[in-house]
């Protein structure tokens, strides 16, 4: 059930506001049809999450199309004009560097960079951020960024580095397909790092986008041998704190506009 402002919303006039095939209307339609209750203080915290959703996506879709490579951490690479590539395989942010500009760099000058599937995902959430808040305040929010797995995430995003078992699953939540009986020999096949792009279809970084069963297929082509055991779909999820975003999003845009009437 979705309710907004302590009270029912009317899902079906909500979902009119947007195409029948969009994330957003799929989101409302599944919030709605569960029997959890999902509580919204107002109807704009619901569409910014919506519209963030939707911007994971298209972020997905973006790095998808793009020629960022697949490398282990050992081998990882990035444009030294943005990043410093740490000993770990991990990227800091340069001194004097806009985040902004180096989160865009990695989309626009993307063969220049290489990486593995969590790091994707953390490029995935930071340029649908990018879309939404402010310039300033993005780069206020990811001033000292530092990007490689789960261990290392900007507090922003801390909520997408952990799974747990959901209610409901949505467009843009982070899906992990794991591989228990990976061959020990080439451990980066232990699972894949996902995001949910509406319910059928899943990007991975170095897997590309397809349905569930395809990635569970070439996961089990790299299992141990003897293996006795499938690759499979965790029934579990990750996703960023919407509530804290949108609070960190009015305050930007509330600032930005007072700077607006003063300057």
């Amino acid at each position: 059930m979705l309710i907004i402002n302590n009270k029912p919303a009317d899902a079906a006039v909500l979902a009119g506001d947007y195409p029948e095939d969009s994330a957003a209307r799929t989101v409302i339609d599944t919030l709605a049809a569960s029997d959890k209750k999902y509580y919204y203080d107002s109807l704009d915290e619901l569409q910014f999450e919506l519209r963030l959703r939707e911007e994971i996506i298209s972020a997905s879709r973006r790095l998808h199309k793009s020629n960022m490579g697949f490398e282990v951490f050992r081998e990882s690479r990035a444009n030294p004009d943005y990043w410093i590539r740490r000993d770990n395989g991990g990227f800091s942010l340069k001194n004097g560097v806009k985040a902004s500009d180096a989160v865009r760099d990695i989309y626009e000058s993307s063969s220049k960079y290489g990486t593995e599937c969590a790091t994707a995902m953390q490029i995935v959430y930071l340029g649908a951020l990018l879309e939404i808040f402010p310039e300033d305040a993005f780069n206020r929010m990811f001033k000292n960024l530092y990007l490689m797995n789960w261990n290392n995430v900007s507090r922003y995003l801390r909520d997408t580095a952990t799974m747990h078992r959901q209610d409901d699953y949505l467009p843009g939540d982070r899906r992990y397909f794991a591989n228990p009986d990976v061959n020990p020999e080439t451990p980066e096949w232990q699972g894949e790092n996902t995001i949910d792009l509406d319910g059928e279809l899943y990007y991975g970084h170095g897997m590309g986008i397809h349905k569930a069963e395809r990635i569970i297929r070439e996961l089990n082509q790299n299992r141990k041998r003897n293996a006795g055991r499938d690759a499979y779909l965790m029934d579990s999820a990750a996703r960023p704190d919407f509530k804290r975003l949108f609070a960190l999003y009015q305050d930007a845009t509330q600032n930005a506009s007072v700077t607006r009437l003063t300057a």
